[in-house]
């Protein structure tokens, strides 16, 4: 009777969002608390942080504005900064547009504002299945949302009781992506990409003032990619 009831739940649009959303919502617990604490730690409000989280929701960019609010920068290079890093955004809305044709604009709005880089990884994934439709892709983002708007939250309200730069949690941001990274190296492309885009960033950023550095290795490593990601027949045509 219990398996029944389970099965039955699962199959609920809502119910499968939000049992794919679990492993998700395990990430950004630990990382959300960091952001708050982070946050809290520059002068946030409890008020601020959860708007930030709410209205922004995305990790990279949050952790960015508030180091650069902490450092004192203007407003306009603190928009215009994660601009840049959550350009990203634009290609993973692209590559699932393809799925949700025909759907309600207000619907696919909403959707796009739940995007992230792991609700992106798991969607892509289920809609290249078939299994996958707009109604669990919505609770599965929005079950992540409230996981990241709700631990960033509880951060921001025990980084009061927390020392400045305890527990490395400055270095959270930067463990994420490093882990991130090394669940994609799986070929010889991703491992190219991976290192030009290490490269180039570090040269970059000793070349160009700013953060412009990020976009262009971004830029330089994606090249990268596609050229070794490339079949040597069809190199060999290109260049006839």
């Amino acid at each position: 009777m219990r398996k029944q009831r389970l099965r039955s739940h699962t199959a609920h649009p809502i119910g499968r969002g939000a049992a794919a959303a679990w492993p998700i919502c395990l990430g950004y617990i630990p990382i959300g608390l960091a952001f708050g604490v982070l946050a809290q730690k520059s002068g946030l409000s409890l008020f601020q942080i959860g708007s930030m989280s709410l209205l922004v929701f995305a990790g990279s960019a949050q952790f960015i504005a508030v180091s650069m609010i902490d450092a004192g920068a203007s407003a306009a290079a603190i928009v215009a900064t994660t601009f840049m890093v959550n350009l990203r955004h634009l290609l993973m809305s692209s590559s699932l547009a393809v799925y949700l044709m025909g759907k309600h604009r207000a619907l696919l709005s909403v959707f796009a504002y739940g995007i992230t880089d792991e609700s992106y990884a798991v969607n892509l994934a289920r809609f290249r299945a078939g299994s996958w439709t707009l109604g669990p892709a919505l609770a599965l983002n929005h079950t992540a949302n409230a996981a990241w708007l709700l631990s960033t939250v509880a951060g921001g309200f025990g980084g009061r009781f927390i020392p400045a730069g305890a527990f490395g949690i400055d270095f959270a941001l930067t463990a994420m992506f490093i882990c991130l990274l090394v669940f994609q190296l799986r070929d010889l492309r991703s491992v190219v990409t991976a290192a030009v885009a290490g490269s180039a960033a570090v040269v970059l950023s000793i070349l160009i003032p700013g953060n412009l550095y990020i976009v262009l290795a971004a830029v330089v490593a994606a090249t990268a990619g596609v050229a070794v990601g490339r079949p040597a027949g069809r190199r060999k045509d290109d260049a006839r």
